[in-house]
């Protein structure tokens, strides 16, 4: 079998490509192509694929091309991990809202508008050469927003296309981890959207753990959630949030302490990875490796430092993360191809299409669930609907994700304000107005949705 993995310059593409390698089943991945718009980047991670492999018979083939068509065609999978603008870009998605004092995050509030306004189109396209040239190809989509980009690209390829962020299933294998249980007995009650959801129960053989965990200040002072959220908000809810609520719950704190830090995450991402590809010049085999693990490393440890209390960059000493290549999206990735390559069903938490799964939401919106995925493709599981307060955050921001698609197919600059205004982290239409106008200067993909006769607007989504 074939997979694409486009972003092949990425980080992460190393973990995914370990998987492969620890994979026992058959049929299994033989080949892996790799696309990036940079073949500098697609150098090094061929290079650093290649000391992973080790020479080993078995191991996936790798390609590496500049050329979108070439990596699709015929491919059975697809995995998609881009960054539209770059982390340029998302610096920008940060200052333009922290100028106007409002958060500015990579996914929450007006930055993931603005990443989504520049993605959309790109990504569409990438749906439609999907559909031409890898009919039968299910796409993983990795790139964020990751359910406002699932929810746009199933509009070309309907639900042969579904989303994947590691939060969800890392915090349950993380409160496996603090509890001492099994998590391969553990089951998890969650509902959501993608970086907006709540973890409800945590069975473990058929007994909710949850009542207990939340009583132990010990063990959630281990969890990055006892530390963001700390101990009493997590009580009083009742439930663990995904991490990215923080941003909610406590937004001027989120502001305040962004702005104080002096830098913010995407301006600590972009040095580091400046000074990684320089460094990796003149590296090779084993130092590359090395030198790649290390700052892979560093970007786990220092994950939403400035909310813990720390400054950006600053390595922390929770569990703000897993090995990636163990219970990241690399091993919920290779779950997904082979409960449907070799009909080994999994259940899993994946942004899907809704159906019927939270009556207040549209059929077709995307949301963030338990699902079991096979030969037959995913399936929603039935859950218990969320409570009143869940269900308003959900809806509010399912429109603000629908007016952004709006906006960017279309060029509306009315959707696109529409989007900003109503967002809970702006809550402002004046606010919405200067937010728009500043991604607009600042950042061409972003203007280029809104200029005369944009590929956007030709009606192909």
């Amino acid at each position: 079998m074939k997979l694409a993995i486009l972003g092949g310059g990425g980080f992460r593409v190393p973990f995914v490509y370990q998987a492969l390698l620890q994979d026992p089943g058959s049929p299994r991945i033989e080949e892996v192509w790799l696309h990036d718009s940079e073949p500098g980047r697609l150098d090094v991670m061929a290079d650093i694929l290649a000391t992973l492999a080790g020479g080993a018979e078995a191991a996936p083939r790798v390609h590496t091309s500049t050329v979108l068509d070439k990596a699709l065609e015929g491919a059975d999978f697809v995995f998609s991990a881009i960054r539209v603008g770059g982390l340029a870009g998302r610096v920008c998605d940060e200052r333009v809202a922290l100028d106007l004092n409002v958060l500015g995050q990579e996914t929450t509030g007006p930055g993931g508008i603005a990443y989504g306004l520049r993605t959309i189109p790109v990504m569409l396209d990438i749906a439609h050469r999907v559909r031409e040239l890898a009919p039968d190809a299910y796409v993983i989509n990795f790139t964020n927003p990751a359910g406002m980009i699932t929810e746009a690209m199933q509009g070309v390829l309907g639900d042969r296309v579904l989303g994947i962020c590691d939060t969800p299933s890392g915090l349950g294998a993380r409160v496996a981890a603090a509890l001492g249980l099994d998590p391969a007995r553990v089951q998890l009650d969650y509902v959501g959207l993608n970086h907006l959801g709540w973890m409800r129960r945590i069975l473990h053989d058929g007994v909710d753990v949850l009542p207990a965990l939340l009583a132990d200040d010990d063990v959630l002072g281990t969890l990055e959630e006892g530390v963001v959220f700390g101990g009493d908000w997590l009580r009083d809810l009742g439930v663990i949030p995904n991490e990215y609520l923080y941003y909610y719950y406590f937004n001027r704190d989120a502001v305040r302490a962004t702005l104080d830090a002096g830098q913010t995450r995407g301006e600590f991402l972009l040095k580091q990875q400046e000074a990684f590809y320089e460094r990796i010049a003149a590296a090779s085999g084993g130092a590359a490796m090395e030198l790649w693990r290390e700052t892979v490393a560093s970007r786990s440890a220092s994950y939403m430092a400035e909310m813990k209390g720390a400054r950006t960059g600053e390595a922390l000493d929770v569990q703000s993360g897993i090995d990636p290549a163990e219970e990241g999206y690399a091993r919920v990735a290779l779950s997904v191809m082979a409960a449907i390559s070799r009909n080994e069903p999994a259940t899993m938490i994946l942004n899907v299409r809704n159906g019927s799964t939270v009556g207040a939401l549209p059929a077709d919106a995307v949301v963030e669930v338990p699902v079991t995925v096979d030969a037959n493709g995913v399936h929603a599981l039935v859950l218990d609907q969320p409570d009143l307060h869940q269900t308003g955050m959900m809806q509010q921001v399912k429109a603000v994700e629908r007016l952004t698609i709006e906006a960017a197919t279309t060029g509306s600059r009315t959707a696109a304000v529409q989007a900003f205004a109503l967002h809970p982290l702006v809550d402002s239409v004046p606010i919405a107005r200067r937010l728009l106008d500043g991604y607009i200067d600042r950042i061409p993909g972003v203007a280029a949705v809104f200029e005369p006769g944009a590929p956007s607007k030709k009606g192909r989504a």
